[in-house]
């Protein structure tokens, strides 16, 4: 590993784009500590941003900031650097989710420029033009070469990626539903999530779900998009068709600790970049996610094996608008 210190520069353009990551809500849960002279970026949980109504066990904040690390490696990979990473390095300090040290590719053993490395870099472009996309699609299918390049993307980093066909597609969309439903019956849920909704009429935000990016409402009511202002009215809100068969996919993991999900956090970002890259839009359902009965009966009913971190719409139309984030002297801190 290199004694030459990394500049502040170099670790706010890195942590810059791991904070392009999405999260639940936009909350942006994660807080970064870095060392020049150790070359090592610290990833630490922002308990202060967990939504104990809906994400108890933090499994969510932990997608999130696994979504933000897999960034943090493209940024590193695309500036030459090489990533050792460490999940969990700490059990006595669970909200360390993980260490990152940089080495350049040139730094000996350590920093060769493997395959790893150059996948890695190639994804760099889409970091900035991932959007979440909460607008109807269109009916074109994906084509199978790519559903496979999206699946691979998921397996690199030890999640499994499958594409959901019926009947199983059918009993997501009504879990999806059943569980949107159960919300609207849940004052402090809705008041929760109401909470991370910005009005950008009022105020500049800097974090949460901007009005401009809640997108339309399905005229048939059979979206699988969260819809954010629940039973609040919503005068002069669009009403218009979504795909009558969205195409589902269900991103899982063999185990389901803090370290899977971070694992599904790296997948599900790896995921999107590559879905960005070849003009695939995408979106979440991950209402049935956090009701656990409903968790545990999104498993393939043939396979039931592993366990659903996330569900994800995907599809052509809309990218999605750009959504409000956190200043870097929120989030990164620099040590000598």
């Amino acid at each position: 590993m290199s004694s030459q210190s990394l500049d502040d520069a170099t670790l706010t353009e890195l942590v810059a784009d791991a904070a392009a990551a999405p999260s639940m809500h936009n909350a942006q849960p994660w807080r970064f500590r870095a060392t020049r002279a150790g070359r090592t970026v610290t990833l630490l949980a922002d308990l202060d941003r967990a939504l104990p109504e809906e994400d108890p066990a933090t499994r969510a904040l932990h997608v999130g900031c696994g979504a933000a690390l897999l960034n943090l490696r493209v940024s590193a990979a695309h500036r030459g650097l090489h990533a050792v990473t460490a999940l969990l390095p700490d059990p006595s300090a669970p909200a360390v989710l993980a260490t990152v040290r940089l080495g350049h590719r040139t730094d000996g053993n350590e920093g060769g420029a493997d395959g790893g490395d150059v996948a890695l870099a190639a994804l760099y472009p889409a970091i900035r033009e991932r959007h979440t996309s909460r607008y109807p699609f269109d009916d074109q299918q994906i084509p199978p070469d790519v559903r496979e390049l999206l699946v691979g993307a998921a397996g690199a980093e030890g999640a499994a990626f499958a594409f959901l066909a019926s009947p199983h597609l059918e009993e997501v969309l009504d879990l999806i539903r059943d569980a949107e439903g159960y919300a609207r019956e849940d004052p402090a849920r809705e008041a929760e999530q109401r909470s991370w909704t910005r009005d950008t009429r009022t105020e500049a935000p800097v974090d949460g779900i901007t009005d401009y990016a809640m997108g339309p409402r399905d005229a048939s009511a059979r979206a699988t998009a969260r819809d954010f202002l629940g039973t609040a009215p919503q005068p002069g809100r669009a009403r218009v068709p979504f795909e009558e068969r969205p195409q589902l996919a269900l991103l899982s993991t063999a185990g389901d600790h803090a370290v899977d999900w971070l694992r599904a956090g790296q997948a599900l970002e790896r995921m999107l970049l590559t879905a960005t890259l070849h003009d695939v839009s995408t979106s979440f359902a991950t209402q049935p996610l956090e009701w656990p009965d409903l968790r545990w009966l999104l498993r393939d009913p043939v396979h039931g094996s592993g366990h659903a971190q996330m569900i994800v719409r995907l599809g052509y139309g809309p990218t999605g608008p750009r959504t409000p984030r956190r200043p870097m002297d929120q989030v990164l801190t620099i040590d000598p």
